[in-house]
């Protein structure tokens, strides 16, 4: 048993972007950020850079359990993430092994990378929302990612955004964060639906675009929070206000031609 006052451990189980600014990378930056200590199950080798995704690499579904054994064996951990997991077999493996655990998980359905690759195979969506979805805390879809699971059309209204997020509600997640960055207009808004109640998050849209990495921050700093042992309102505005900072300090980074990275430490560079 650990003591109350030590750092929390979190684990991020994603895939590993090579120009650091998403997945695995970003995951570990976020949880730093927000003061907890972070461990890693790498599903997928990404050759990735701000502009494109050259090539993905499957890591093997048993050596991502044994990845998540291990990690287990030895660290306590009181937060789990999942981002980018690739195929069916790596979302079964991580199902399989984290059902009736009892750790908070954010699920963030990485479906697409910002350069426009897929980073999860069509097959695999329906076994994401089956097996890893009952057992989420949270999840984290955008409005692309939102549609593509519910095989409709994306969103254009915060009513539309309502909507979807109490269809993706029934889905099984105990609660979901439907983030409207892709709407039109001056705002950035995110809706966070526990199956009674909505919760409206909003941020001037910031005119940049080094946005690479935003929703893998985002759900890794919830997820940091949570491991702390705040509650999920309190943990999703904490992060919102960190991303929010993140991006509108991104500018200050030089990294790639295309969309760079957020600016995970911008409150200590």
């Amino acid at each position: 048993m650990i003591d109350n006052s030590s750092i929390k451990n979190a684990l991020t189980i994603a895939g590993s972007d090579s120009g650091g600014g998403a997945g695995i990378q970003a995951d570990l930056k976020a949880f730093s950020a927000l003061g907890v200590y972070g461990s890693s199950v790498i599903t997928a080798l990404t050759a990735q850079n701000t502009r494109e995704c050259r090539g993905i690499v499957s890591v093997d579904p048993d050596f991502i359990l044994q990845q998540l054994e291990t990690v287990f064996d030895d660290i306590e951990i009181s937060g789990i993430k999942t981002g980018m997991l690739g195929d069916s077999s790596a979302v079964k493996a991580v199902a399989g092994f984290l059902e009736g655990k009892t750790v908070p998980l954010v699920v963030d359905p990485v479906m697409i990378a910002k350069s426009g690759d897929a980073l999860l195979k069509a097959e695999a969506v329906s076994t994401l929302v089956s097996a890893l979805f009952p057992l989420a805390t949270l999840i984290t879809p955008n409005l692309p990612e939102a549609a593509a699971i519910l095989g409709q059309s994306e969103p254009e209204t915060i009513e539309e955004m309502e909507a979807a997020a109490v269809a993706l509600h029934k889905l099984g997640a105990k609660a979901v964060l439907l983030k409207g960055g892709h709407l039109e207009g001056e705002l950035c808004q995110d809706l966070l639906y526990d199956g009674e109640n909505f919760f409206s998050f909003s941020s001037v849209r910031i005119p940049t675009t080094n946005t690479h990495g935003t929703g893998c921050t985002l759900a890794s700093a919830i997820t940091a929070s949570l491991a702390k042992g705040e509650s999920l309102k309190d943990a999703v505005k904490i992060a919102k206000n960190y991303i929010t900072e993140a991006i509108k300090q991104a500018d200050k980074l030089n990294v790639g031609g295309g969309h760079g990275p957020v600016n995970h430490f911008h409150s200590f560079w």
